[in-house]
């Protein structure tokens, strides 16, 4: 999908609720100074100048902000890695910042990635998590701008599947639960909806283990589900502070009036369901630039 275009005078810029991985959204900054301590590097003490957070935050929505100590071979001194989910924003950052002090005494080097991608990755996605899909909707919708509702959100589980298990230590319990969410953007005039199913085995020793476990599955299902919804979902970026929402049209997306008694699922085990930690990528940084 072409991320950005020109319209007349007007950029446009195209944000998906995906984990960002292209180049074109990912700086590099160095020469950062050792006079603060990594923390304050991301966020200052009030009163103080201002921090890497702040400066770039303010050109728009960062997915990852990582900072981290020079080599033992180097100066000492920090460097950091920022990523946009706005292949625009990141370019105006890097206009903009590259060779300014900002908020030390020397100027900063900030350069985009040109990181060699390989091919079987350039064409995957990685939806972004729950708590990331809400971030970003909020940051550029307002948190009146969307809602979810709960069509349907019921128990699938087979409770001919209980074992005894060996040593009398409890039985094996099988929970499976599935929800099916609507998720409407009322100043847009769009609507979507997305299902998920989530189930978990486990050793139950009584019955507030068995109401802690539904619980858990039921948050996480809702979750699931809404991450699904936020897939289909495109942030249309028009400048001025001006967003259109537009939805994807795929070959498995189900409309409203399809949906009536019907629970359609993408299914997974509680070995996927890690909680919304940071989607982080831990793959060792080529610091090759453009």
């Amino acid at each position: 999908m072409k991320m950005e275009e020109t319209v007349g005078v007007m950029e446009v810029d195209i944000l998906e609720f995906q984990v960002p991985v292209e180049n074109n959204k990912t700086l590099f900054v160095w020469d950062i100074q050792p006079s603060h301590t990594e923390a304050q590097i991301y966020v200052s003490p009030p009163g103080v100048q201002e921090d890497l957070y702040a400066v770039f935050s303010s050109f728009g929505p960062l997915y990852l902000l990582k900072v981290c100590p020079n080599a033992p071979l180097n100066p000492p001194g920090f460097y950091a890695l920022i990523k946009f989910y706005s292949a625009a924003q990141a370019s105006k950052a890097q206009r903009q910042t590259d060779g300014r002090s900002l908020f030390q005494s020397s100027p900063l080097k900030v350069r985009l990635s040109s990181k060699h991608t390989p091919h079987f990755l350039c064409d995957s996605s990685r939806p972004l998590s729950h708590a990331r899909c809400l971030e970003l909707a909020n940051h550029c919708l307002g948190f009146n701008g969307w809602t979810s509702d709960i069509i349907t959100l019921k128990e699938l589980t087979n409770e001919e599947e209980e074992e005894e298990e060996e040593g009398g230590g409890g039985q094996w319990r099988r929970l499976k639960f599935g929800c099916l969410l609507q998720l409407s953007f009322p100043h847009h005039a769009q609507t979507t909806r997305a299902a998920a199913v989530v189930e978990d085995r486990f050793t139950c020793t009584g019955p507030d283990v068995l109401l802690q476990k539904r619980c858990k599955l039921q948050k996480v299902v809702r979750e699931k589900a809404l991450v699904q919804a936020f897939a289909t979902v495109l942030l249309i970026l028009l400048g001025g502070g001006k967003v259109m929402v537009e939805l994807k049209q795929t070959s498995d997306q189900f409309l409203p009036e399809q949906t009536e008694g019907v629970l359609q699922v993408n299914e997974l085990t509680w070995s996927q369901l890690a909680p919304d930690e940071e989607e982080d990528d831990d793959d060792e940084w080529d610091l090759t630039v453009s």
